[in-house]
Order: C-alpha cells, then sequence, then structure tokens
C-alpha cells in the first residue's frame, strides 16, 4: 500500500494552527510571527511535507514562477556583470518560496513584444521584472495591456501603474567626476552606454552635470555599448584623439577594464598619464593593475528587493515603490592628479 503524502492539514495540526497560518509561513508571507513560523518550518521539516506545485498552480491559477525577458544580444548579456549578480540575488527569494524564474533573451523589439504576450497567454509567469528602460518605454503600455504584473527597475519616464525598484546611480557618477576635479583633472571625457537605456542616459547627465558644477566646460562623451570591445574602441579613438583627456569616466566596468589593456598598448600609463574611472564595483576591479576605482551599486540587493516587491504585487500586498542607498564611489588606483 502506497504511503499517504503529508498534507498542510497535517502539518497545522502538527504545528497547533491554522491552516492558513501554515500556507502564509510556508509561502514566505507576512501575517504570522517569527516563532509560529519557525515552529510550522520544524513540524513540515518532521513530517516530510514538500509542496505539490503541479496542484498547488492547478488549484490556484498560478505559475509560481517570474519572468524577465532581456533584448540585447546573447554575447552581450553575458559580458554585462550586472545580468548575473542582479539574477543571483533574485534567485536567492525565489529559493525561499520554491518559485523559479523564466529568462528569455531576444534580439528585437518584435520578439522582445512577443515573448511577453506569450508568456501571458500560456501562464508561464505571474509577472516579470522590466530591465533596461528606455525613453518612452513602450512595455509599460505593453504589459498593462495584457495584464502581466510588473516592477520596473528604476522609474520610466512615461506614466505607470507599476512599482519600482529605485537605484540611483547619478550620485556615484556625480562623486566620480568630484573626485577627479579635486585631484585637479580639467580635461575629463565620458564613455557612455547605449543611448536608448535610461540608466546610461543618466550617468551621461550626471557627468555633464558634475562638470558644469564644477565650472569646467563640457568634456567629450564618446558613446559605448557596456562590452569590452565597445570601451576598446571608444579608448583609443580617446587616448589617440588630438585632445586627449587627462581622465575618463566610463558608464560601466567592463569598458573601464578594456581601457587597461588600450592604454599599455598605446604606451599611455594608468594613473601617470590618464586616470579611469568604472561602474559596477565587479569582482575584477580590485584585482587589475591597477586596482580601478569605481562606482558601487549593489545589483544582488537589487534583485533582492525587486522580487520580494513583484511576489508582493502578485499576492495582492502592498507594492509601493522603493529606493534603495544610492550608488557610491570606491576609491582605489586608477585615479591621480594628472
Amino acid at each position: 500500500m502506497t504511503e499517504r503524502r503529508p498534507t498542510i492539514a497535517d502539518v497545522a495540526r502538527h504545528a497547533g494552527v491554522s491552516k492558513g497560518a501554515v500556507s502564509f509561513a510556508l509561502n514566505g508571507r507576512s501575517g504570522v510571527s517569527s516563532e509560529t513560523r519557525q515552529r510550522i518550518l520544524d513540524a513540515a521539516a518532521e513530517l516530510g511535507w514538500s509542496p505539490n506545485h503541479r496542484a498547488r498552480a492547478l488549484s490556484t491559477k498560478r505559475a509560481f514562477a517570474l519572468g524577465m525577458v532581456v533584448a540585447r544580444d546573447p554575447e552581450l548579456v553575458g559580458a554585462d556583470p550586472f545580468f548575473p549578480t542582479f539574477i543571483a540575488g533574485v534567485e536567492k527569494v525565489l529559493a525561499e518560496r520554491e518559485q523559479a524564474l523564466v529568462l528569455q533573451v531576444v534580439t528585437s523589439p518584435a520578439a522582445e513584444e512577443a515573448g511577453y504576450r506569450r508568456l501571458a497567454r500560456e501562464g508561464r509567469v505571474d509577472g516579470v521584472f522590466l530591465v533596461d528602460l528606455r525613453r518612452a518605454d513602450p512595455r509599460i503600455a505593453l504589459l498593462e495591456e495584457i495584464g502581466l504584473p510588473a516592477v520596473t527597475l528604476n522609474r520610466p519616464d512615461v506614466p505607470t501603474s507599476f512599482p519600482a525598484v529605485i537605484l540611483d546611480d547619478r550620485p556615484g557618477i556625480a562623486a566620480a567626476v568630484h573626485h577627479l576635479t579635486e585631484l585637479g583633472h580639467t580635461a575629463i571625457a565620458h564613455v557612455a552606454g547605449p543611448e536608448p537605456f535610461l540608466h546610461a542616459i543618466a550617468r551621461r547627465e550626471a557627468f555633464q552635470q558634475a562638470l558644469a558644477d564644477a565650472g569646467l566646460p563640457p568634456g567629450p562623451i564618446v558613446p559605448g555599448d557596456f562590452t569590452a570591445a565597445g570601451g576598446r574602441e571608444a579608448t583609443h579613438r580617446l587616448l589617440t584623439g588630438p585632445d586627449r583627456p587627462t581622465a575618463i569616466v566610463y558608464a560601466n566596468d567592463v569598458m573601464a577594464l578594456s581601457a587597461i589593456a588600450v592604454a599599455a598598448e598605446l604606451g599611455v600609463r594608468i594613473p601617470d598619464d590618464v586616470s579611469i574611472t568604472g561602474y559596477d564595483d565587479t569582482d575584477l576591479a580590485g584585482y587589475v593593475h591597477p586596482a580601478l576605482t569605481t562606482v558601487r551599486a549593489d545589483a544582488r540587493g537589487w534583485g533582492e528587493v525587486a522580487a520580494r516587491t513583484l511576489l508582493a504585487l502578485i499576492d495582492g500586498q502592498d507594492a509601493a515603490d522603493t529606493a534603495l542607498p544610492p550608488a557610491e564611489l570606491v576609491l582605489r588606483r586608477s585615479t591621480s592628479a594628472p
């Protein structure tokens, strides 16, 4: 005879609580004390209870999964350290709730729209993370039209009904420029991220405003694409041009790290001949030579807060905008007086 599978009712009886309390505790929702939650978790472990996700999904019409559609070249996604770090934060929260992340990488706007519509139509996810916000982002209206809950990473520049989890990167860029001007630099350039992305635009505008605040004329801005190849091309252009800057502020670490190799090839010394700063504070930033002065943004924490906010929205709880601590400058050895 097959042994009967323990149920939530069994866990409730064993813990001396209601089935509702068990549901709240096992789904990581508020409404039970930490002591009661632990007693319920202990009871579930003693009985060998585990969730029946198929039955749970059928009974609640929930997918118990969150989605993220990234419209970039797959190679660019792999090269950008933000995504694996952000996803690690998301997965930490989803693991606690025994839920999954569905990731799609697409290469065109049409494929991106089709991806969102398919996720909603097939009920594969309960909500999505909206990353890489753009000017007049059409995805806001699309997700509202198809009824797919979402959390935006930073606040879009169009009306939205979705909560935003905000990490202001402007103070970090401003601090990098201020640091360089305090060292005595007046010829400062910026290697920017892709033009459509709001976070790349915000970093570029913060760079321009910081120069203006320091009483300096606008510095040269060279477009990049957040990749090592893009950073290499932009750096070579700046270092071989007629008006070589004494300092360069990069929109991410990947482009800044590629600059170290370009400078060595050209016989340009960092930081003696040119100072450089990055953005992200990736793992490699502290181990290259010279160690990279950069802006630290907590991408993992961003992922955790975004996941909790989206789950709260899906559960019908209050999901207001959340502002995270702003990015901050980390001083290392890639900057010095000109």
